[in-house]
């Protein structure tokens, strides 16, 4: 009895519920289709209309610009007849563009007008439609008319005439542009009728839309009290079964007696458990999309998943395939896949080796972070130095490989080289993002910095860079030759930034004469020295001939050299991208 009931009164409500939903259904389509119409018709009509409108009035003041611009040309001695010519064309060429956007905006006034499936002021619009017409004739041409003589007036070079003439046309283009003004204004008033009208429409349709939710409520509760005390029984079974699954053991399930609702609800919990025991191999592959510590973090401790941050001190690591945009313009999207998949997968074996936690991969860019609770505070300056050697070892064998792997000789890949920028400071460590998706990252200077340096190498010439902090953090592990002072964009504070050159006493006699005449010639460029700062720089290129800082400081001497800094300068750079 009780399983008859059940489905009496389901197939009751729920026919009751289908009635309801289709009617709810169709009016909402309806109503939704109207608005939509009339969202459509203020996107493609009235908003390009009143951008038109917009635009003639800067056209005119662009017009207004390279007149003034042809009379200075033809009124400095000697004329510059070169740029009188250009400036002419450009004059004229707005002139087309002028009118050009009224016949746009009108066209799309009259199709307002003649679509009769939507509510318009048509009056108004075919006024402002009349005063276009009117301000394309009669006002330009009063212009254009003025125009004309001030331009024979320039040619004759009679230049009092041009000043005569020159007011003259600025006060028929204010007017014009006054008049403009107040079609713009009209226009925007239809518009906003328009817009009150959508709004009306979607008013009324919420209203129907809580009025029929309210009434689909009412039949829910009814129907909730009506089979609830005969469910109750069932679903002590059901009951028992989730007590187990809570306790781990996902080898029960439940005996399926029946076919109405309850034993479908008996099914969809046993596949629930099969689903659970599949969520144990998910967890196993989870890795292979996010950093397997910080996946076993977070489902060990789902406090890390809350929307709060802690302030830890990390090491931030960007790094940066030169040369990616050829590379990517050279092969076809399956043989690019190939090459960044390997690429990546070459580049992100040295960061987990040394125990980073690879936050993102962005189109060719690693991103990637060494700190608590992974990496002691104390090593992971030295972990990421380490990663930077390794992965630039390796993009040796990889500019090999890359060809074998494609089949072919003389990819792009042969020209691509690494930018890689370090940086070690506090960040803001935890969950980041939106309801619907988070991750786990960080953000703060430190991150914007080590961006920053990446993108620094460019200047350089050099293939990685590293924070102050970073190098003295690292010391016992590399060898670093510090680079320059700079300024990154954002900053007002300047900050050493340092290149790592190989392993500790790694270094060969060539590399340490560099460092050591590169460092002379630092030091003498920030102390206004510039010949001798040269002469050591120069003494790094004989010992490095293809060096990119002591280039790069050598080029940036000399400009110095023939336009000195201010007495306040304290040698340090501005680093803008």
């Amino acid at each position: 009895m009780i399983k008859q009931s059940i489905r009496r009164r389901i197939v009751s409500i729920a026919v009751g519920l289908i009635i309801l939903m289709v009617a709810t259904s169709v009016l909402s389509m309806v109503m939704v289709g109207r608005v939509g119409h009339l969202l459509d018709e203020l996107t493609a009509r009235y908003i390009p209309a009143n951008a038109h409108l917009t635009r003639i009035t800067v056209l005119s003041l662009e017009r207004a610009v390279a007149l003034r611009r042809m009379v200075i040309a033809k009124m400095q001695e000697p004329p510059d007849e070169a740029g009188y010519n250009a400036r002419k064309q450009f004059y004229e060429a707005k002139d087309a563009e002028i009118d050009g956007e009224a016949e746009a905006a009108r066209r799309l006034i009259n199709a307002i007008i003649a679509d009769p499936s939507t509510p318009s002021d048509d009056a108004a619009l075919a006024r402002i439609d009349s005063r276009i017409d009117s301000l394309t004739t009669d006002g330009r041409h009063h212009l254009k008319q003025e125009t004309d003589d001030l331009l024979a007036n320039l040619e004759a070079r009679d230049f009092a005439a041009v000043r005569r003439g020159l007011a003259r046309v600025d006060e028929l283009r204010d007017e014009l542009d006054e008049r403009i003004d107040a079609v713009r204004a009209n226009m925007l008033k239809v518009s906003t009728g328009a817009v009150k009208t959508i709004r009306s429409q979607q008013t009324q349709e919420v209203l129907i839309s809580a009025v029929v939710t309210l009434l689909a409520a009412i039949v829910g509760l009814i129907f909730a009290n009506l089979v609830s005390g005969g469910i109750i029984r069932s679903v002590r079974q059901l009951l028992d079964g989730a007590r187990a699954v809570e306790a781990g053991q996902l080898d029960r399930s439940i005996d399926v007696t029946t076919e109405d609702e309850i034993g479908q609800l008996a099914s969809a919990f046993n596949q629930m458990v099969v689903q659970l025991r599949d969520n144990r191999r998910i967890r196993e592959t989870f890795g292979k999309y996010i950093d397997p510590r910080v996946a076993e973090d977070l489902i060990d401790h789902p406090a890390l998943t809350a929307a709060e941050g802690q302030r830890r001190v990390m090491t931030v690591l960007f790094c940066d395939l030169k040369g990616f945009t050829s590379l990517s313009e050279g092969l076809t999207p399956q043989g690019l896949v190939k090459v960044m998949n390997r690429y990546l997968s070459v580049m992100s074996e040295p960061i987990r080796s040394n125990r980073g936690i690879i936050d993102k991969y962005i189109g060719d860019g690693i991103m990637a972070y060494w700190g608590a609770p992974f990496v002691d505070e104390a090593d992971h300056a030295r972990l990421a130095s380490v990663s930077v050697l390794q992965m630039i070892e390796r993009i040796g064998s990889l500019r090999r490989e890359i060809p074998e792997l494609l089949g072919v000789r003389g990819t792009p890949m042969e020209q691509c080289d690494l930018r890689i920028g370090v940086a070690t400071g506090e960040a803001l460590v935890g969950s980041i993002g939106s309801d619907l998706m988070m991750s786990y990252t960080l953000m703060g200077d430190v991150v914007n910095f080590a961006a920053r340096l990446e993108g620094a190498n460019k200047l350089y010439g050099t293939r990685n860079l590293v924070s102050e902090k970073t190098a003295a953090a690292a010391s016992g592990a590399v060898e670093v030759r510090e680079i320059d002072c700079v300024i990154v964009e954002g900053q007002t504070h300047s900050q050493r930034i340092f290149e790592i050159m190989g392993g500790a006493s790694e270094l060969t006699s060539q590399q340490l004469s560099l460092r050591d005449n590169y460092l002379k010639g630092l030091a003498a460029y920030r102390e206004r020295r510039w010949d001798d700062a040269l002469g050591a720089l120069e003494a790094a290129l004989e010992a490095m001939p293809q060096d990119g800082p002591s280039i790069a400081l050598i080029n940036r001497i000399k400009g110095l050299k023939a336009d000195p800094p201010p007495r306040d300068w304290d040698g340090a750079w501005h680093i803008d991208k």
